[in-house]
């Protein structure tokens, strides 16, 4: 039986070249994997790969950028079906940090070995995210990045700079109370991070990951800073050099509740940004999900 593969057609990797489900086909058939492979629209991946899980289909191969890659994984967490990953995003970060080639010929040659990892994901609310969740400035950045792609057709990168600039200008900070595991405290903040697994900030390797399966998730607090303080405590921490009244990191992390005065708050998970009703409820499951990976 062909394994499915499921390719989001406004995946970066497919935009720039309308052939690649040929060469897809291709690499894959080289590598002596027979497959199934369909062009889908991105919000439909979840659905469909709920559908390949009910099915009982031993693997399924998604090609797309993280937020695809996300979709797919919310449907197979807990199943037996393990997850293939072709990295053909703009941005493939779950892919990089597992170690998965970004050559699509590598690629399909790992999925053909079927070497197989349990790795973790993170839940916000019963939401599944893979890489991070935010609060404060970065959701902010993306919604403004995401009208500029559609209104000025700028490229994710270029939209993402100019959303940086103007949301420093607009910076506020968030009233939030934390509970951590079963302690609680308060915060004022600009930015509450939290990660799937432990993230680096330094300029070696500024948002990578060494493990997605150590059962714990990164949760960083940025303190409360003014706007040229703000700009000052990220350039430090790209360096490596942060000061410990820039960011905390809270260690140890299994659950976290989120709690605000405001109605809802903009979040983002794997760069999509999503409104929810506080309080918010954060959770790593450990070895959830099955992939092939190195």
């Amino acid at each position: 039986m062909p394994v499915p593969v499921l390719i989001n057609r406004g995946g970066g990797t497919v935009v720039a070249d309308p052939k690649v489900a040929d060469k897809v086909s291709d690499a894959l058939g080289a590598a002596g994997v027979d497959a199934d492979v369909e062009l889908i629209d991105g919000g439909d991946c979840e659905v469909r790969a709920r559908a390949v899980a009910e099915r009982g289909d031993p693997v399924l191969i998604v090609g797309g950028g993280d937020g695809t890659i996300s979709a797919a994984a919310s449907a197979l967490v807990g199943t037996e079906t393990r997850l293939g990953i072709l990295p053909l995003g703009t941005l493939n970060h779950f892919a990089r940090d597992l170690g998965i080639p970004s050559d699509l010929d590598e690629a399909a040659k790992l999925i053909a070995a079927s070497k197989e990892r349990a790795v973790d994901v993170a839940e916000m609310n019963g939401q599944i995210f893979i890489n991070n969740s935010a609060i404060g400035l970065y959701p902010l950045m993306v919604v403004d990045r995401d009208v500029q792609r559609k209104r000025l057709g700028r490229s994710k990168r270029l939209a993402m700079l100019v959303a940086s600039v103007r949301t420093l200008v607009r910076f506020r900070h968030h009233r939030l109370t934390l509970t951590v595991n079963d302690e609680e405290a308060r915060v004022d903040t600009p930015l509450l991070f939290v990660g799937n697994n432990d993230y680096r900030l330094d300029i070696g390797a500024p948002g990578q990951r060494e493990s997605v399966d150590d059962g714990q998730l990164c949760v960083l607090v940025m303190r409360k800073k003014t706007r040229v303080g703000l700009i000052a405590a990220s350039i430090r921490a790209l360096f490596d050099r942060a000061r410990r009244d820039d960011m905390v990191r809270l260690d140890g992390v299994e659950r976290l509740r989120v709690e605000s005065h405001r109605s809802s708050l903009a979040v983002s998970l794997d760069g999509e940004v999503v409104r929810s009703e506080p309080p918010l409820d954060y959770r790593i499951r450990k070895q959830a999900l099955r992939v092939i990976a190195p």
